[in-house]
């Protein structure tokens, strides 16, 4: 499967995850921000950093690239796109996530290992994922409070569309394990179609062994498995 990683002014999670992808057997190129195509893409990874510095909000101004029209007609023809941390930003201030990323409830930068519980394995996002056990990843945010209003909510909750949710090392769901105040310990969520996805944790710093974790390499998986699916459904 060929993934594009898109790259901004700024942005420095684009390496991480072009050689996550390919550390699985895939092949990947980077898209500047400028480009108005998305060239031989099988799916589109917005990855983390702090595009155009965060100026007057996280992904405010990464929203106008011109590569985002790109994705947006990329998403609406059924691509899978997937947003990592400041990737999740941009998905919603460009209107394809519902929701907003605020600043974090302690008003600090954290920068840890927390626990994901897959709250919904149905997806192109979340197929491969254990389903015995939490997965381990990193984060590393200043504005990774999930918020949305109590219509948004309910509906995430009620389509299931709520992906992945911050959890003890259990599978508990708590306050203390929650590193933002992300409303109902939301982590990471997808659209209606289930086609673009967002977390603020990085798959694509926990996706080999030497890093600690590998966990991450189960959301890639996932989503060629998706992608040879689709594939496969479009070639019967």
């Amino acid at each position: 499967m060929h993934f594009a990683v898109l790259q901004f002014p700024a942005s420095n999670c684009d390496q991480d995850c072009l050689h996550a992808v390919r550390v699985l057997g895939h092949t990947g190129d980077f898209v500047w921000h400028k480009n108005t195509s998305l060239g031989a893409a099988d799916a589109v990874i917005v990855p983390g950093g702090f595009s155009y510095g965060d100026y007057l909000r996280c992904g405010a101004i990464a929203r106008f690239s011109p590569v985002m029209q790109a994705v947006q007609q990329f998403a609406a023809n059924g691509g899978l796109v997937l947003g990592i941390c400041n990737g999740f930003q941009i998905l919603c201030e460009a209107g394809l996530l519902p929701g907003a990323l605020v600043r974090n409830r302690d008003l600090q930068f954290h920068c840890e290992q927390v626990y994901l519980k897959t709250a919904n394995r149905n997806t192109p996002f979340t197929s491969a994922t254990p389903s015995d056990r939490p997965m381990r990843m990193p984060v590393a945010h200043g504005e990774g409070c999930y918020f949305a209003d109590e219509a948004t909510l309910a509906g995430l909750q009620s389509r299931g569309q709520i992906l992945w949710q911050y959890c003890t090392a259990g599978g508990e769901l708590s306050d203390g394990a929650n590193p933002n105040g992300s409303l109902l310990n939301i982590a990471g969520i997808a659209n209606d179609r289930f086609n673009v996805a967002g977390l603020m944790p990085h798959p694509d710093r926990a996706s080999e062994s030497i890093l600690g974790t590998d966990d991450g390499r189960w959301i890639f998986e996932s989503m060629a498995r998706g992608l040879k699916a689709a594939a496969a459904a479009s070639a019967a």
